[in-house]
């Protein structure tokens, strides 16, 4: 009887993997194919905790790199731009909740299968302190008092993949990566991550995606570009500390991975820039511009409930797999 239990519950975990790839439901609504699947947490640091936090993540017990159906991932803080071509950290304000999300982890998985894999398997008891999410929680709320609240995951498809093969990959021991960490000093930036967050009503997204396949994107051309994908939010996803998407939160977001800031400078003061965002090559003055704004036949209405709203990180403790993102 047990060994036929077990059977049991091993058919079911496959069948449940296999239906995680099904994307009929979204083919039969119009809505892209996924090329990836990305599991985000979202976090509330404390101020003054924001080196002890990195420091908890560069020195947990993780194996990830090693998994089958990993390509990326990078722990990132929230920046805002300075004109000078530095970042300033973001934490935001507890009063308001925009400290939420001012530390975000960020997975990339080849399947989604490959990520429930995970999530149901001893590498996360591992990864997360012990039997389940809830342990590791508890251990990072409890200990130093590092965060405000518990996290809060998202979860995505990945659209229209764009990625470049690194020329060479992060050192990592055992699947995961070997730096020092002193809980003192924040650890380098190895990235530069800008997004773009937009609230597309259901009605919309089919649209608003096919808008998005039929751009022009030179982004593989540019110097120091990593990696793009259109995020889809999953709004089936399942798990502890996973609740309903609000409408105050974003639907898609455009999230392009940079060598550093000054790379993605470059790109915005380039031409490709401004053929990806309808704009020509060279500007004439602000009365040309004016004058060949008005005489542009209208386009179609935005496809968006409210105006997409930028946002910036610095990524660290970057790992990748040989391919790339």
């Amino acid at each position: 009887l047990r060994m036929s239990s077990a059977v049991e519950d091993d058919t079911a975990t496959s069948s449940s993997l296999l239906n995680d790839d099904d994307e009929t439901v979204f083919t039969s609504k119009g809505l892209l194919k996924r090329d990836r699947y990305v599991a985000t947490n979202r976090f509330a640091v404390r101020p003054g905790k924001e080196a002890k936090f990195e420091k908890r993540w560069a020195t947990r017990k993780s194996r990830l790199a090693s998994l089958d159906g990993f390509k990326y991932f990078h722990l990132m803080r929230r920046v805002t731009l300075n004109e000078d071509g530095t970042n300033t950290y973001l934490g935001g304000d507890k009063a308001d909740g925009t400290n939420m999300g001012n530390y975000v982890s960020f997975t990339i998985w080849e399947k989604k299968s490959h990520f429930s894999a995970w999530r149901k398997g001893d590498a996360f008891k591992e990864a997360h302190g012990g039997t389940s999410i809830s342990a590791f929680l508890s251990t990072m709320v409890n200990s130093a008092l590092v965060l405000k609240g518990p996290p809060r995951p998202a979860f995505y498809d990945g659209l229209m993949l764009q990625a470049t093969q690194p020329e060479s990959i992060p050192e990592t021991v055992d699947g995961w990566r070997n730096v020092a960490a002193d809980g003192v000093t924040v650890l380098p930036a190895e990235c530069f991550v800008a997004c773009n967050q937009f609230y597309v009503p259901a009605e919309n997204a089919a649209s608003f995606e096919q808008r998005w396949a039929q751009r022009e994107s030179k982004l593989a051309e540019c110097d120091g570009f990593v990696a793009f994908s259109m995020l889809r939010r999953d709004g089936q996803a399942k798990g502890h500390g996973t609740s309903p998407m609000t409408p105050d939160e974003p639907s898609y977001q455009s999230t392009t991975i940079w060598r550093d800031r000054a790379a993605f400078d470059a790109w915005r003061e380039g031409n490709n820039f401004k053929a990806a965002h309808g704009q020509k090559p060279e500007d004439g003055g602000e009365k040309q511009k004016a004058a060949e704004e008005s005489s542009k036949p209208k386009g179609p209405p935005p496809q968006w409930s409210k105006p997409p709203t930028p946002v910036f990180f610095e990524g660290t403790l970057m790992i990748s797999s040989e391919e790339g993102a």
